[in-house]
């Protein structure tokens, strides 16, 4: 992204750790601002179901973090910047199935290994930058049209 370029709207939110009960708010609020700005169902979905699964990684797998989302002219950037304990084998975790749910988290219906190929389904850009034993970041990036690519 140019960095020149300023987001129309900018929007903050905290992840904790295991909070399931307010896992969601986040992309819920994205999905509602772009939904009051006007964007296509289609495109809304797509927000919805990539921030979703993001967020919930964070709250699954990670110490907590936090999700930014820039809305541009085109296309929504979402980043999500957890505070470890990073991922040690991308790949590995881009394969269906493959999950480092522990045993509490498959209990309340999540783990199944198949959070990163959603959001890389759902995103147009999907970019994952990890240091194990540190952090991950995720950025993801959706266009508001065909055109927008």
């Amino acid at each position: 992204i140019n960095e020149h370029i300023s987001p129309m709207v900018t929007m903050n939110f905290k992840i904790a750790k295991h909070d399931f009960v307010n896992t969601g708010k986040a992309s819920s609020s994205i999905k509602f601002t772009l939904k009051r700005l006007g964007i296509d169902p289609s495109v809304l979905r797509r927000i919805a179901i990539a921030s979703y699964e993001a967020e919930i990684n964070i709250t699954a797998h990670t110490e907590g973090g936090e999700v930014i989302g820039n809305v541009y002219k085109d296309f929504v950037q979402i980043l999500f910047i957890d505070k470890g304990p990073g991922i040690d084998d991308i790949d590995k975790c881009m394969q269906p199935g493959y999950s480092t749910a522990n045993e509490i988290v498959r209990e309340m219906g999540f783990g199944a290994g198949l959070g990163l190929l959603n959001i890389k389904k759902n995103s147009d850009v999907l970019i994952i930058k990890s240091t194990y034993g540190n952090h991950t970041e995720l950025e993801i990036i959706i266009y508001f049209n065909e055109n927008g690519k």
